[in-house]
Protein backbone atom coordinates (compact mmCIF):
# COMPACT_ATOMS: atom_id res chain seq x y z
CA UNK A 1 0.00 0.00 0.00
CA UNK A 2 1.17 3.52 -0.83
CA UNK A 3 -0.07 6.97 0.08
CA UNK A 4 -0.06 10.08 -2.07
CA UNK A 5 0.58 13.58 -0.79
CA UNK A 6 -3.13 14.06 0.01
CA UNK A 7 -3.27 10.98 2.24
CA UNK A 8 -5.10 8.77 -0.28
CA UNK A 9 -3.95 5.16 -0.07
CA UNK A 10 -3.63 3.03 -3.16
CA UNK A 11 -1.98 -0.17 -4.32
CA UNK A 12 -0.24 -0.59 -7.67
CA UNK A 13 0.85 -3.94 -9.10
CA UNK A 14 3.92 -3.23 -11.16
CA UNK A 15 4.91 -6.74 -12.20
CA UNK A 16 1.87 -9.05 -12.30
CA UNK A 17 -1.59 -8.60 -13.72
CA UNK A 18 -4.79 -9.72 -12.08
CA UNK A 19 -5.36 -12.45 -14.66
CA UNK A 20 -1.82 -13.78 -14.19
CA UNK A 21 -1.71 -14.26 -10.42
CA UNK A 22 -5.21 -15.52 -9.60
CA UNK A 23 -5.55 -19.35 -9.88
CA UNK A 24 -9.32 -19.16 -10.36
CA UNK A 25 -9.06 -16.66 -13.19
CA UNK A 26 -6.13 -18.29 -14.95
CA UNK A 27 -8.44 -21.16 -15.88
CA UNK A 28 -10.08 -18.80 -18.41
CA UNK A 29 -7.00 -19.17 -20.63
CA UNK A 30 -7.74 -22.89 -21.03
CA UNK A 31 -11.34 -22.51 -22.14
CA UNK A 32 -12.36 -23.43 -25.67
CA UNK A 33 -14.77 -21.22 -27.55
CA UNK A 34 -18.33 -22.27 -28.08
CA UNK A 35 -20.19 -21.62 -31.34
CA UNK A 36 -23.87 -20.92 -30.72
CA UNK A 37 -24.33 -19.91 -34.36
CA UNK A 38 -24.30 -23.58 -35.40
CA UNK A 39 -27.89 -24.48 -36.15
CA UNK A 40 -29.01 -21.08 -34.90
CA UNK A 41 -32.79 -20.55 -35.05
CA UNK A 42 -34.95 -17.60 -33.99
CA UNK A 43 -35.98 -19.55 -30.89
CA UNK A 44 -32.38 -20.21 -29.76
CA UNK A 45 -31.39 -16.64 -30.60
CA UNK A 46 -34.18 -15.27 -28.42
CA UNK A 47 -33.04 -17.58 -25.60
CA UNK A 48 -29.44 -16.32 -25.87
CA UNK A 49 -30.57 -12.70 -25.64
CA UNK A 50 -32.85 -13.45 -22.70
CA UNK A 51 -29.96 -15.10 -20.84
CA UNK A 52 -27.81 -12.01 -21.48
CA UNK A 53 -30.51 -9.76 -20.04
CA UNK A 54 -30.53 -11.94 -16.91
CA UNK A 55 -26.78 -11.58 -16.42
CA UNK A 56 -25.31 -14.49 -18.38
CA UNK A 57 -23.31 -12.79 -21.12
CA UNK A 58 -21.42 -15.88 -22.24
CA UNK A 59 -23.75 -17.03 -25.03
CA UNK A 60 -24.20 -13.50 -26.44
CA UNK A 61 -20.45 -12.86 -26.46
CA UNK A 62 -19.71 -16.16 -28.20
CA UNK A 63 -22.45 -15.37 -30.72
CA UNK A 64 -20.86 -11.95 -31.38
CA UNK A 65 -17.55 -13.64 -32.17
CA UNK A 66 -19.27 -16.08 -34.55
CA UNK A 67 -21.21 -13.33 -36.32
CA UNK A 68 -18.06 -11.26 -36.92
CA UNK A 69 -16.14 -14.30 -38.19
CA UNK A 70 -18.83 -15.86 -40.41
CA UNK A 71 -20.41 -12.80 -41.99
CA UNK A 72 -17.89 -11.01 -44.20
CA UNK A 73 -20.13 -7.98 -44.66
CA UNK A 74 -20.52 -7.40 -40.92
CA UNK A 75 -16.77 -7.83 -40.41
CA UNK A 76 -15.94 -5.36 -43.18
CA UNK A 77 -18.33 -2.69 -41.88
CA UNK A 78 -17.18 -3.10 -38.27
CA UNK A 79 -13.55 -2.97 -39.36
CA UNK A 80 -14.14 0.32 -41.20
CA UNK A 81 -15.86 1.86 -38.19
CA UNK A 82 -13.15 0.69 -35.77
CA UNK A 83 -10.26 1.54 -38.08
CA UNK A 84 -11.56 5.11 -38.53
CA UNK A 85 -10.97 5.71 -34.82
CA UNK A 86 -7.26 4.91 -34.93
CA UNK A 87 -6.27 7.54 -37.51
CA UNK A 88 -7.53 10.63 -35.64
CA UNK A 89 -4.76 12.55 -33.83
CA UNK A 90 -5.20 13.35 -30.13
CA UNK A 91 -3.61 15.58 -27.56
CA UNK A 92 -3.67 15.96 -23.78
CA UNK A 93 -4.98 19.38 -22.78
CA UNK A 94 -4.59 20.99 -19.35
CA UNK A 95 -7.67 22.26 -17.48
CA UNK A 96 -9.07 25.72 -18.11
CA UNK A 97 -6.95 28.62 -16.83
CA UNK A 98 -4.13 26.16 -16.17
CA UNK A 99 -1.12 27.00 -14.09
CA UNK A 100 2.41 26.53 -15.37
CA UNK A 101 2.74 23.19 -13.53
CA UNK A 102 -0.59 21.92 -14.90
CA UNK A 103 0.54 22.73 -18.41
CA UNK A 104 3.82 20.96 -17.81
CA UNK A 105 2.07 17.85 -16.46
CA UNK A 106 -0.30 17.74 -19.45
CA UNK A 107 2.65 18.01 -21.83
CA UNK A 108 4.38 15.11 -20.05
CA UNK A 109 1.28 12.91 -20.29
CA UNK A 110 0.91 13.80 -23.96
CA UNK A 111 4.49 12.64 -24.59
CA UNK A 112 3.92 9.41 -22.64
CA UNK A 113 0.78 8.44 -24.55
CA UNK A 114 2.31 9.41 -27.89
CA UNK A 115 5.35 7.24 -27.18
CA UNK A 116 3.33 4.14 -26.21
CA UNK A 117 4.08 1.54 -28.92
CA UNK A 118 1.05 0.69 -31.03
CA UNK A 119 -1.31 2.89 -29.03
CA UNK A 120 -3.58 2.70 -32.09
CA UNK A 121 -4.13 -0.98 -31.25
CA UNK A 122 -5.42 0.06 -27.84
CA UNK A 123 -8.02 2.28 -29.50
CA UNK A 124 -8.90 -0.45 -31.99
CA UNK A 125 -9.41 -3.02 -29.22
CA UNK A 126 -11.46 -0.61 -27.15
CA UNK A 127 -13.77 -0.26 -30.15
CA UNK A 128 -14.57 -3.97 -29.84
CA UNK A 129 -17.25 -2.73 -27.45
CA UNK A 130 -19.23 -1.39 -30.42
CA UNK A 131 -20.36 -4.94 -31.19
CA UNK A 132 -20.41 -6.49 -27.71
CA UNK A 133 -21.26 -3.50 -25.56
CA UNK A 134 -18.01 -3.50 -23.59
CA UNK A 135 -14.28 -4.06 -24.03
CA UNK A 136 -11.74 -4.52 -21.24
CA UNK A 137 -7.98 -4.02 -21.62
CA UNK A 138 -5.60 -5.03 -18.87
CA UNK A 139 -2.23 -3.34 -18.26
CA UNK A 140 0.33 -2.86 -15.53
CA UNK A 141 2.61 -0.04 -14.37
CA UNK A 142 6.35 0.19 -14.83
CA UNK A 143 8.65 2.55 -13.00
CA UNK A 144 10.96 4.85 -14.94
CA UNK A 145 12.97 6.87 -12.42
CA UNK A 146 10.23 8.61 -10.41
CA UNK A 147 7.63 8.27 -13.16
CA UNK A 148 5.15 5.39 -13.45
CA UNK A 149 4.24 4.42 -16.99
CA UNK A 150 1.40 2.17 -18.21
CA UNK A 151 2.67 -0.79 -20.22
CA UNK A 152 1.77 -4.14 -21.79
CA UNK A 153 -1.82 -3.47 -22.83
CA UNK A 154 -3.69 -6.75 -23.37
CA UNK A 155 -7.23 -7.00 -24.69
CA UNK A 156 -9.16 -9.65 -22.76
CA UNK A 157 -11.95 -11.63 -24.47
CA UNK A 158 -15.47 -10.59 -23.60
CA UNK A 159 -16.22 -14.16 -22.56
CA UNK A 160 -13.95 -13.72 -19.50
CA UNK A 161 -16.52 -11.46 -17.85
CA UNK A 162 -19.95 -11.69 -16.30
CA UNK A 163 -22.40 -9.30 -14.73
CA UNK A 164 -22.52 -8.85 -11.01
CA UNK A 165 -25.69 -10.46 -9.59
CA UNK A 166 -26.28 -7.28 -7.58
CA UNK A 167 -25.64 -4.73 -10.33
CA UNK A 168 -26.54 -5.25 -14.00
CA UNK A 169 -24.09 -2.51 -15.02
CA UNK A 170 -21.04 -3.88 -13.17
CA UNK A 171 -18.70 -6.28 -14.95
CA UNK A 172 -16.65 -8.76 -12.96
CA UNK A 173 -14.24 -11.51 -13.92
CA UNK A 174 -15.59 -15.04 -14.14
CA UNK A 175 -13.98 -17.27 -11.52
CA UNK A 176 -16.50 -20.08 -11.16
CA UNK A 177 -18.52 -18.35 -8.47
CA UNK A 178 -21.82 -16.50 -8.59
CA UNK A 179 -20.29 -13.26 -7.38
CA UNK A 180 -17.26 -13.28 -9.69
CA UNK A 181 -14.13 -11.27 -8.95
CA UNK A 182 -14.08 -7.49 -9.05
CA UNK A 183 -11.61 -5.80 -11.39
CA UNK A 184 -8.67 -4.28 -9.60
CA UNK A 185 -8.40 -0.49 -9.87
CA UNK A 186 -5.56 1.10 -11.80
CA UNK A 187 -5.14 -2.08 -13.84
CA UNK A 188 -7.94 -2.04 -16.40
CA UNK A 189 -9.33 0.15 -19.16
CA UNK A 190 -13.03 -0.67 -18.83
CA UNK A 191 -14.74 0.69 -21.91
CA UNK A 192 -18.53 0.62 -22.08
CA UNK A 193 -19.61 1.57 -25.56
CA UNK A 194 -23.15 2.87 -25.66
CA UNK A 195 -24.07 2.02 -29.25
CA UNK A 196 -27.62 2.23 -27.91
CA UNK A 197 -29.07 3.26 -24.60
CA UNK A 198 -29.50 0.57 -21.98
CA UNK A 199 -27.48 -1.44 -19.50
CA UNK A 200 -24.33 -3.19 -20.62
CA UNK A 201 -25.98 -6.43 -21.80
CA UNK A 202 -28.19 -4.52 -24.26
CA UNK A 203 -25.87 -1.71 -25.40
CA UNK A 204 -23.93 -3.63 -28.10
CA UNK A 205 -24.86 -3.83 -31.78
CA UNK A 206 -24.92 -7.63 -31.66
CA UNK A 207 -28.58 -7.48 -30.64
CA UNK A 208 -29.43 -5.59 -33.83
CA UNK A 209 -27.12 -7.52 -36.14
CA UNK A 210 -28.04 -11.02 -35.00
CA UNK A 211 -31.48 -10.96 -36.63
CA UNK A 212 -30.42 -9.97 -40.17
CA UNK A 213 -27.50 -12.39 -39.72
CA UNK A 214 -29.83 -15.36 -39.18
CA UNK A 215 -32.24 -14.34 -41.96
CA UNK A 216 -29.34 -13.87 -44.36
CA UNK A 217 -27.99 -17.32 -43.52
CA UNK A 218 -31.40 -18.84 -44.21
CA UNK A 219 -31.32 -17.24 -47.69
CA UNK A 220 -27.75 -18.42 -48.31
CA UNK A 221 -28.71 -21.96 -47.34
CA UNK A 222 -31.81 -21.90 -49.55
CA UNK A 223 -29.81 -20.53 -52.50
CA UNK A 224 -27.19 -23.27 -52.11
CA UNK A 225 -29.96 -25.91 -52.00
CA UNK A 226 -31.60 -24.41 -55.09
CA UNK A 227 -28.33 -24.51 -57.03
CA UNK A 228 -27.65 -28.05 -55.90
CA UNK A 229 -31.04 -29.31 -57.10
CA UNK A 230 -31.68 -27.17 -60.16
CA UNK A 231 -28.27 -25.84 -61.13
CA UNK A 232 -27.31 -29.05 -62.99
CA UNK A 233 -29.67 -30.60 -65.60
CA UNK A 234 -31.33 -33.84 -64.49
CA UNK A 235 -30.28 -36.92 -66.51
CA UNK A 236 -32.85 -39.63 -67.12
CA UNK A 237 -32.05 -42.93 -68.87
CA UNK A 238 -34.74 -44.85 -70.72
CA UNK A 239 -34.46 -48.60 -71.32
CA UNK A 240 -36.71 -50.64 -73.62
CA UNK A 241 -39.33 -53.00 -72.32
CA UNK A 242 -37.95 -56.38 -71.38
CA UNK A 243 -34.47 -55.10 -70.52
CA UNK A 244 -32.54 -57.37 -68.23
CA UNK A 245 -31.22 -56.27 -64.81
CA UNK A 246 -27.71 -56.25 -66.23
CA UNK A 247 -28.77 -53.84 -68.99
CA UNK A 248 -30.49 -51.60 -66.44
CA UNK A 249 -27.33 -51.47 -64.33
CA UNK A 250 -25.23 -50.64 -67.39
CA UNK A 251 -27.65 -47.80 -68.25
CA UNK A 252 -27.49 -46.46 -64.68
CA UNK A 253 -23.69 -46.52 -64.79
CA UNK A 254 -23.79 -44.66 -68.10
CA UNK A 255 -26.04 -41.96 -66.58
CA UNK A 256 -23.65 -41.54 -63.66
CA UNK A 257 -20.61 -41.43 -65.96
CA UNK A 258 -22.14 -38.76 -68.18
CA UNK A 259 -22.87 -36.61 -65.13
CA UNK A 260 -19.43 -36.81 -63.55
CA UNK A 261 -17.08 -37.63 -66.41
CA UNK A 262 -19.01 -36.12 -69.36
CA UNK A 263 -18.63 -39.49 -71.12
CA UNK A 264 -20.19 -42.91 -70.98
CA UNK A 265 -21.55 -45.85 -72.98
CA UNK A 266 -24.84 -47.77 -72.95
CA UNK A 267 -26.47 -50.51 -75.04
CA UNK A 268 -27.95 -49.62 -78.41
CA UNK A 269 -31.65 -48.95 -78.26
CA UNK A 270 -31.53 -47.20 -74.91
CA UNK A 271 -32.04 -43.44 -74.58
CA UNK A 272 -30.86 -40.66 -72.28
CA UNK A 273 -32.71 -37.36 -71.79
CA UNK A 274 -31.42 -34.16 -70.11
CA UNK A 275 -34.26 -32.40 -68.30
CA UNK A 276 -33.85 -28.63 -68.32
CA UNK A 277 -33.46 -26.95 -64.94
CA UNK A 278 -36.40 -25.19 -63.37
CA UNK A 279 -37.34 -21.84 -64.87
CA UNK A 280 -36.96 -20.11 -61.51
CA UNK A 281 -33.78 -18.32 -60.44
CA UNK A 282 -31.86 -17.18 -57.43
CA UNK A 283 -33.12 -13.56 -57.55
CA UNK A 284 -35.46 -13.89 -54.54
CA UNK A 285 -32.65 -15.22 -52.38
CA UNK A 286 -30.21 -12.52 -53.55
CA UNK A 287 -32.86 -9.87 -52.85
CA UNK A 288 -33.23 -11.11 -49.29
CA UNK A 289 -29.47 -11.24 -48.80
CA UNK A 290 -29.06 -7.69 -50.18
CA UNK A 291 -31.79 -6.42 -47.86
CA UNK A 292 -30.05 -7.98 -44.86
CA UNK A 293 -26.71 -6.43 -45.83
CA UNK A 294 -28.28 -2.99 -46.24
CA UNK A 295 -29.76 -3.28 -42.76
CA UNK A 296 -26.36 -4.31 -41.40
CA UNK A 297 -24.67 -1.32 -43.07
CA UNK A 298 -27.25 1.06 -41.65
CA UNK A 299 -26.88 -0.38 -38.15
CA UNK A 300 -23.07 -0.14 -38.19
CA UNK A 301 -22.34 2.93 -40.34
CA UNK A 302 -25.70 4.69 -40.34
CA UNK A 303 -25.96 4.62 -44.15
CA UNK A 304 -25.26 2.50 -47.22
CA UNK A 305 -23.61 4.62 -49.93
CA UNK A 306 -20.13 4.41 -48.39
CA UNK A 307 -20.55 0.65 -47.98
CA UNK A 308 -21.76 -0.49 -51.40
CA UNK A 309 -22.46 0.81 -54.90
CA UNK A 310 -26.04 1.87 -55.53
CA UNK A 311 -27.17 3.09 -58.95
CA UNK A 312 -29.69 5.42 -57.30
CA UNK A 313 -26.97 7.35 -55.51
CA UNK A 314 -25.51 10.74 -56.37
CA UNK A 315 -22.51 12.75 -55.31
CA UNK A 316 -24.60 15.07 -53.12
CA UNK A 317 -26.33 12.14 -51.44
CA UNK A 318 -22.99 10.39 -51.01
CA UNK A 319 -21.60 13.49 -49.26
CA UNK A 320 -24.58 13.52 -46.89
CA UNK A 321 -24.05 9.83 -46.11
CA UNK A 322 -20.35 10.43 -45.51
CA UNK A 323 -21.22 13.19 -43.03
CA UNK A 324 -23.42 10.70 -41.19
CA UNK A 325 -20.46 8.33 -40.95
CA UNK A 326 -18.27 11.16 -39.59
CA UNK A 327 -20.90 11.98 -36.97
CA UNK A 328 -20.82 8.35 -35.80
CA UNK A 329 -17.00 8.40 -35.74
CA UNK A 330 -16.98 11.55 -33.62
CA UNK A 331 -19.54 10.03 -31.25
CA UNK A 332 -17.34 6.95 -30.84
CA UNK A 333 -14.22 9.05 -30.22
CA UNK A 334 -15.93 11.05 -27.49
CA UNK A 335 -16.79 7.79 -25.69
CA UNK A 336 -13.21 6.51 -26.07
CA UNK A 337 -11.83 9.78 -24.71
CA UNK A 338 -14.13 9.61 -21.68
CA UNK A 339 -12.94 6.09 -20.85
CA UNK A 340 -9.25 6.94 -21.34
CA UNK A 341 -9.57 10.02 -19.14
CA UNK A 342 -11.13 7.97 -16.34
CA UNK A 343 -9.12 4.73 -16.47
CA UNK A 344 -5.73 5.82 -17.83
CA UNK A 345 -5.07 9.54 -17.60
CA UNK A 346 -6.56 10.06 -14.14
CA UNK A 347 -4.45 7.26 -12.52
CA UNK A 348 -1.38 8.57 -14.36
CA UNK A 349 -2.05 12.04 -13.01
CA UNK A 350 -2.63 10.72 -9.49
CA UNK A 351 0.61 8.73 -9.50
CA UNK A 352 2.86 11.28 -11.23
CA UNK A 353 1.25 14.70 -11.36
CA UNK A 354 2.94 17.40 -9.31
CA UNK A 355 -0.14 19.56 -9.80
CA UNK A 356 -2.58 16.88 -8.60
CA UNK A 357 -4.74 18.15 -5.73
CA UNK A 358 -7.67 15.73 -5.76
CA UNK A 359 -10.00 18.20 -7.50
CA UNK A 360 -11.70 16.35 -10.41
CA UNK A 361 -12.27 19.67 -12.16
CA UNK A 362 -8.50 20.21 -12.49
CA UNK A 363 -7.73 16.98 -14.33
CA UNK A 364 -6.13 17.03 -17.79
CA UNK A 365 -8.25 15.70 -20.63
CA UNK A 366 -7.57 13.69 -23.80
CA UNK A 367 -9.06 15.47 -26.80
CA UNK A 368 -9.35 13.96 -30.27
CA UNK A 369 -8.95 16.36 -33.17
CA UNK A 370 -12.38 15.82 -34.77
CA UNK A 371 -12.73 19.34 -36.17
CA UNK A 372 -12.71 19.38 -39.96
CA UNK A 373 -10.42 21.99 -41.54
CA UNK A 374 -12.24 24.88 -43.20
CA UNK A 375 -11.73 25.97 -46.79
CA UNK A 376 -8.48 27.97 -46.77
CA UNK A 377 -9.36 29.87 -49.96
CA UNK A 378 -12.74 30.92 -48.53
CA UNK A 379 -11.17 32.06 -45.27
CA UNK A 380 -8.39 33.97 -47.06
CA UNK A 381 -11.02 35.96 -48.95
CA UNK A 382 -13.48 36.55 -46.10
CA UNK A 383 -11.20 37.22 -43.12
CA UNK A 384 -9.52 40.38 -44.54
CA UNK A 385 -12.96 41.84 -45.30
CA UNK A 386 -14.23 41.05 -41.79
CA UNK A 387 -11.11 42.52 -40.20
CA UNK A 388 -11.59 45.62 -42.38
CA UNK A 389 -15.09 46.03 -40.88
CA UNK A 390 -13.55 46.22 -37.43
CA UNK A 391 -14.03 42.67 -36.17
CA UNK A 392 -11.37 41.63 -33.66
CA UNK A 393 -10.63 38.00 -34.61
CA UNK A 394 -8.10 36.07 -32.49
CA UNK A 395 -5.35 34.47 -34.53
CA UNK A 396 -5.62 31.29 -32.43
CA UNK A 397 -9.23 30.86 -33.58
CA UNK A 398 -8.22 31.16 -37.25
CA UNK A 399 -5.36 28.68 -36.73
CA UNK A 400 -7.77 26.21 -35.18
CA UNK A 401 -10.39 26.54 -37.91
CA UNK A 402 -7.82 25.95 -40.64
CA UNK A 403 -5.97 23.21 -38.69
CA UNK A 404 -2.73 25.18 -39.07
CA UNK A 405 -0.42 24.90 -36.03
CA UNK A 406 0.95 28.06 -34.50
CA UNK A 407 4.68 28.60 -34.75
CA UNK A 408 6.82 27.90 -31.71
CA UNK A 409 9.33 30.38 -30.37
CA UNK A 410 12.12 30.86 -32.87
CA UNK A 411 10.50 28.65 -35.51
CA UNK A 412 10.73 29.84 -39.10
CA UNK A 413 7.43 31.07 -40.53
CA UNK A 414 6.16 31.85 -43.99
CA UNK A 415 5.86 35.46 -45.10
CA UNK A 416 4.85 37.63 -48.05
CA UNK A 417 7.72 38.53 -50.37
CA UNK A 418 8.53 42.24 -50.24
CA UNK A 419 7.93 44.29 -53.41
CA UNK A 420 11.05 45.76 -55.06
CA UNK A 421 11.82 49.21 -53.69
CA UNK A 422 11.48 52.20 -56.04
CA UNK A 423 13.75 55.13 -55.20
CA UNK A 424 11.76 58.20 -54.36
CA UNK A 425 12.61 61.33 -56.43
CA UNK A 426 14.22 64.20 -54.58
CA UNK A 427 11.95 66.87 -56.06
CA UNK A 428 9.03 67.37 -58.45
CA UNK A 429 11.32 67.75 -61.47
CA UNK A 430 12.95 64.38 -60.89
CA UNK A 431 9.53 62.77 -60.47
CA UNK A 432 8.32 64.29 -63.77
CA UNK A 433 11.41 63.07 -65.59
CA UNK A 434 10.93 59.59 -64.19
CA UNK A 435 7.30 59.53 -65.38
CA UNK A 436 8.21 60.71 -68.88
CA UNK A 437 10.98 58.13 -69.16
CA UNK A 438 8.55 55.42 -68.09
CA UNK A 439 6.00 56.45 -70.70
CA UNK A 440 8.62 56.54 -73.42
CA UNK A 441 9.81 53.09 -72.48
CA UNK A 442 6.29 51.66 -72.57
CA UNK A 443 4.96 53.48 -75.70
CA UNK A 444 7.28 53.37 -78.74
CA UNK A 445 7.31 56.35 -81.08
CA UNK A 446 5.33 55.95 -84.33
CA UNK A 447 7.02 56.57 -87.66
CA UNK A 448 5.71 59.08 -90.26
CA UNK A 449 3.80 56.48 -92.31
CA UNK A 450 1.86 55.33 -89.22
CA UNK A 451 0.92 58.90 -88.42
CA UNK A 452 -0.46 59.50 -91.95
CA UNK A 453 -2.39 56.23 -91.85
CA UNK A 454 -4.00 57.17 -88.55
CA UNK A 455 -4.95 60.58 -89.83
CA UNK A 456 -6.45 59.06 -92.99
CA UNK A 457 -8.63 56.72 -90.90
CA UNK A 458 -9.96 59.69 -88.93
CA UNK A 459 -10.72 61.84 -92.00
CA UNK A 460 -12.28 59.07 -94.07
CA UNK A 461 -14.50 57.60 -91.33
CA UNK A 462 -17.53 59.98 -91.87
CA UNK A 463 -17.25 59.65 -95.67
CA UNK A 464 -17.14 55.83 -95.52
CA UNK A 465 -20.08 55.74 -93.10
CA UNK A 466 -22.17 57.90 -95.49
CA UNK A 467 -21.13 55.78 -98.48
CA UNK A 468 -22.00 52.46 -96.80
CA UNK A 469 -25.28 53.57 -95.25
CA UNK A 470 -27.46 52.46 -98.23
CA UNK A 471 -25.72 49.08 -98.23
CA UNK A 472 -26.39 48.64 -94.49
CA UNK A 473 -30.07 49.44 -95.01
CA UNK A 474 -30.34 46.82 -97.73
CA UNK A 475 -28.71 44.16 -95.55
CA UNK A 476 -31.01 44.99 -92.63
CA UNK A 477 -34.17 44.72 -94.75
CA UNK A 478 -33.18 41.76 -96.95
CA UNK A 479 -35.39 38.65 -96.80
CA UNK A 480 -33.00 36.30 -98.58
CA UNK A 481 -29.48 36.15 -99.97
CA UNK A 482 -30.71 36.20 -103.59
CA UNK A 483 -32.85 39.27 -102.92
CA UNK A 484 -29.85 41.04 -101.33
CA UNK A 485 -27.62 40.32 -104.33
CA UNK A 486 -30.24 41.74 -106.73
CA UNK A 487 -30.60 44.95 -104.71
CA UNK A 488 -26.82 45.42 -104.46
CA UNK A 489 -26.55 45.20 -108.25
CA UNK A 490 -29.15 47.95 -108.55
CA UNK A 491 -26.94 50.29 -106.49
CA UNK A 492 -24.31 50.33 -109.24
CA UNK A 493 -23.73 53.87 -110.41
CA UNK A 494 -25.96 55.39 -107.69
CA UNK A 495 -23.40 55.75 -104.87
CA UNK A 496 -21.63 59.14 -104.64
CA UNK A 497 -17.86 58.48 -104.43
CA UNK A 498 -16.73 62.05 -104.97
CA UNK A 499 -16.19 62.91 -101.30
CA UNK A 500 -14.11 59.76 -100.72
CA UNK A 501 -12.06 60.53 -103.83
CA UNK A 502 -11.30 64.02 -102.52
CA UNK A 503 -10.11 62.64 -99.16
CA UNK A 504 -7.90 60.04 -100.84
CA UNK A 505 -6.46 62.60 -103.24
CA UNK A 506 -5.63 64.93 -100.35
CA UNK A 507 -3.98 62.09 -98.41
CA UNK A 508 -1.86 60.98 -101.35
CA UNK A 509 -0.74 64.55 -102.09
CA UNK A 510 0.22 65.09 -98.44
CA UNK A 511 2.19 61.84 -98.34
CA UNK A 512 4.04 62.76 -101.51
CA UNK A 513 4.99 66.17 -100.16
CA UNK A 514 6.14 64.63 -96.87
CA UNK A 515 8.28 62.15 -98.75
CA UNK A 516 9.94 64.91 -100.76
CA UNK A 517 10.61 66.82 -97.52
CA UNK A 518 12.31 63.77 -95.95
CA UNK A 519 14.49 63.29 -99.05
CA UNK A 520 15.48 66.94 -99.08
CA UNK A 521 16.23 66.85 -95.35
CA UNK A 522 18.36 63.71 -95.73
CA UNK A 523 16.20 61.50 -93.46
Amino acid sequence: MQTDKNGTTYRVREKQKQTDNSPRIMQLRREFAEHPSRGLTPVTLAAIMTDAEQGNLLGQCYLAEDVEEKDGHIYAELFKRRMALTSVPFRVEPPRNASAQEKKDAANYNDVLTDIPNFEDVLFNMADGILKGFSNIEFHWERYHDFRLPADFQHRPATWFQLSPHNQDKLVLRNGTVEGEALEPFGWIQHRHAAKSGYVARSGLIRQLAWPFIFKNYSVRDLAEFLEIYGIPIRIGKYPAGASPDEKNRLLQAVWSVGHNSAGIMPKGMEMDFIEAAKGGGEPFMTMMSWCERIQSKVILGQTLTAQVDSSGSQALGNVHNEVRLDIRNHDLRQLASTLNRDLLWPMHMLNGKSYNGDPRRLPQIKFDIEEAEDIKLFSESLPALVGLGMKIPSAWAHGKLSIPQAENGEAVLGVAAAPAVPAPSDKTAALRLAIASLKAEVPEKDLADQFAAQLRVKSAPVMQKLLKPVEELVANATSLEDLLQQLLQLEGKLDESELAEVMQLALSTAELAGRFDVAAGN
